[in-house]
This record gives C-alpha cells, structure tokens and sequence, in this order.
C-alpha cells in the first residue's frame, strides 16, 4: 500500500448513506456463501418426464410456429435424446410448410416451480440460430407477467451475443451501472417491454461462435439480495460445476456476474414469485421478425424482405438445420439455509403457493424434509457479522483501483 492512502477519506464514503447501501447489498450477495444444495437434475433419458409440452400456436409472441405437444414432437423428433444422452429440442426442418401455415417447434416448461433462494444451472452444446430464429431460456411466475420474468438466454436470427433481462410490473429498475461484466441496455425500467436488459460482452454466447467453441454454461442465482447471472464458453467453465459430483456449490467462487439486477433497485420478493423454468423456439414473432431486428441481419434472406414468407414458407431444410438446442442437462439447487431476509421457505414445488413461517424455517422438496432451523431471526444477524468484514476486504482491491483513478469506491457487486 503506498504512503498517503486516503484511508479515512475512503471510509467516510461508506458511513454515508448511498456507500452504506453499496456495502449492504455487498454483504447480502456474499450470504450465500453457505452454498446451495441440488434439489432436481433434469438429463439424459427421464430429462422430458418433469416438463410440460405447451401443445398450441404461440399466443406470448405473435411467432409462426406451432408449440407441438410431447407425442407428437417424440413421434417427428422434434423432441429427444440423442445417443450422447444429450437432449434434443428442435424447429421442424423436414416439412415443407404452404402460405398460411406456421412451422411445428417445442416449448417446454417444468412442473417445478423455484421459489426465492434458487440457483439454477444449464449446460448446453447448442443453441437455435438463423434467420427467423428466436429460442430462449427463461422463468416466469404463475401469474405472468405480474410474477416476474428472467430472461436468461434470448437472441434472435443471427445474433453473435445473448442478451439477458428481467420483467416486472413497475416499480423495479437497474440503474444502467451494475457491478457486472455485461452491457446494460438503454432503459433502466424493468416494465418496459425490452425490460432491463444485458447484452453479453465475453465472446461465444450465441449462434454460431457459440457452437464452435463447444457450447457454455449459464448460472442464474434468484436470491433476495438480487438475480445474478453467469456464462462461461466451455473452455471457462469452474471446475466446481465440471465435477460430477455436483451436488452442492458456492456462487462467491465464481468472481463478477455477467448480468445483475440487485435488490436495491429492485426488490426481489416484491416483484417475483416462484418461478417454472421455460426452454422454447418460435420463429419470427414481433421481435425477430420486426422490420428493423429481422432486417439488420436477414433482410436479404428472399425476395420479400419479410420474415414470415422468406423463412417459415417453405423447406425446412437448410434454413432451419441450426435450429436446435442440444443440452447437457438443466440443473436447479435451493439455499442450504432460509434466506436472511425473508421468512418464505424455499420449496421447488408443483404448488405456487409458498409456505411461511415465522420463529422457523422448513426447507423441503417434494414434501421430504431436509432442513429445519428455530433461530427467531438471529440467524441473520449472525450471518451479517460474518459477512461486513469479508465484505470490506473483498472489495478492497476495487476501492484501491478506484481511488487511483480518481473516483470514489460507489459500489462492489
């Protein structure tokens, strides 16, 4: 440290009240360093048993395709797993489909529901691209849109980088300037229709560049202190989620998110409830077929320059060939403990109604008791001692790096 470091100038931010909040979502971030547990791995051949198959034309986007159900996307393997015992979800590139016609596709959504306190885990080799193409991996609350949506991965034709969001009623923001590594977008209202977006800066998180670098992982952390989100290309992934016994993990080995929408700007149990996960492709719709998005790309892809006519009519093959997800598994953990601020107990559950209690806290899945505390609250107070001084030496090295350039410490995660 050299001479003349401005300690007391640095610690007279944090007793004012906008550094005291930066320092307090800090240490509720790190709160769970207790880790989470595996409550359910959804792979290889049972993968399809815990997931609902939508079986309808898509109604959420205005997209020209047809969510199949599960017999009839086993029996066209649209849905499947491949020899690998990796699974397979894919838009029809077989049928030649007439004017006025929309394209068979898959959505799926588990029968799971995560409450607060949530981790969850996709591997994946591949990932749908092309022009018309509009996969994703997202969340959403029983009643949606009012529950709370968390868009994981989304893109749309052929997008280089995946872009992540959240959407809520109003009332929830991010202020543009996260302790992240990802890109926010323009708008800082979360119930916006693009809603709080993040556009993935490290290289290889979508489409093609994805696909050859041996597809990634994301993590995506629901929490009270805030909704945090990972990806690592494959040659990035921890060694901690490498490992085949995976059964528990430790988010504060993983450095800075790629996306973060903490609570302090958004209060997590105010606007999402318990979540179903959600893997679907539909094509076009009103964002990858809109005149600006579908253009920028895929304006030359025929001779009408509109989606619906030059992609979805037609073969299905080559243009639909990459329109697949290829996933290794989907993984969902729950908090070892109940949550430091929120008395909801942490239940992935066909149920939408969450269990509270008030002097205790009960864990449980699929009614199989695996934790039970009577702290009267003191638990949290406990963890928060813990976590105000790892808070302020872990963020040392950023207030030291701020102070050399001349800017005050604002915040750390």
């Amino acid at each position: 440290m050299p001479s003349g470091f401005p300690l007391s100038g640095i610690f007279s931010h944090f007793v004012t009240m906008k550094y005291w909040l930066a320092f307090e979502v800090f240490a509720s971030y790190i709160y769970s360093v207790v880790g989470y547990s595996l409550v359910r791995e959804y792979s290889g051949q049972s993968f399809f048993d815990l997931w609902d198959f939508y079986g309808g034309y898509d109604n959420t986007t205005q997209g020209n395709a047809i969510w199949v159900n599960q017999s009839y996307a086993t029996s066209q393997k649209l849905a499947y797993v491949d020899s690998q015992g990796n699974v397979i979800i894919k838009v029809d590139n077989i049928t030649d489909v007439p004017m006025g016609q929309n394209r068979s596709s898959v959505r799926i959504t588990t029968q799971d529901t995560y409450d607060v306190g949530s981790l969850w885990i996709i591997d994946l080799n591949h990932i749908p691209f092309g022009c018309s193409v509009w996969p994703a991996f997202w969340s959403f609350g029983p009643n949606w849109p009012e529950d709370g949506e968390i868009d994981i991965i989304e893109g749309i034709n052929l997008m280089s980088d995946n872009q992540i969001s959240i959407h809520s009623t109003p009332g929830c923001t991010q202020n543009g300037s996260e302790y992240q590594l990802g890109t926010s977008g323009a708008t800082t209202n979360c119930s916006e229709p693009s809603g709080c977006t993040v556009m993935e800066t490290s290289p290889n998180s979508y489409g093609s560049g994805f696909a050859a670098a041996g597809g990634g992982v994301w993590a995506t952390q629901f929490d009270v202190s805030g909704i945090f989100i990972w990806f690592w290309s494959r040659p990035d992934v921890p060694t901690s989620i490498l490992q085949v016994d995976s059964a528990s993990m430790d988010v504060t080995q993983w450095g800075i998110p790629h996306a973060s929408y903490p609570s302090s700007s958004c209060n997590i149990t105010q606007y999402f409830t318990a979540q179903n996960l959600v893997l679907d492709i539909t094509l076009c719709g009103n964002w990858a077929g809109a005149g600006g998005s579908y253009n920028a790309s895929c304006g030359n892809s025929g001779p009408t320059g509109l989606c619906y006519q030059d992609c979805v009519v037609g073969p299905g093959s080559p243009r639909y060939d990459n329109a697949y997800f290829n996933v290794s598994y989907v993984r969902a953990y729950t908090s070892a403990l109940p949550s430091a601020t929120s008395t909801t107990s942490i239940i992935p559950t066909t149920s939408t109604t969450p269990t509270t209690a008030t002097t205790s806290s009960t864990t449980s899945y699929g009614g199989q008791f695996i934790e039970s505390s009577d702290n009267n609250g003191w638990g949290a107070v406990v963890m928060l001692l813990i976590a105000a001084p790892i808070a302020v030496i872990g963020s040392w090295p950023l207030m030291f790096k701020k102070w050399r350039q001349g800017i005050p410490p604002v915040q750390s995660a």
